[in-house]
């Protein structure tokens, strides 16, 4: 089975970007049979823009907030 371990959207020159990392592991074993693979893709599907266009806002939002 594949399992992400992280994700990290950001806007750069193509356009709204998703990279992901996911580990591949034996699902009978537990064994971990490849990790810190990536995969990365161009958002394109109006509702995954929408989703990641909020948490970046939210992020903003957050450090907005902080004292310093």
């Amino acid at each position: 089975m594949k399992v992400v371990t992280s994700t990290t959207v950001f806007q750069d020159s193509v356009g709204m970007r998703m990279s992901i990392t996911y580990s591949e592991v034996n699902d009978q074993t537990g064994k971990i049979i490849a990790d810190n693979k990536r995969e990365n893709r161009v958002l394109t599907d109006k509702t995954a823009k929408s989703h990641a266009n909020s948490l970046l806002s939210y992020a903003q939002d957050y450090i907005d907030s902080l004292e310093g």
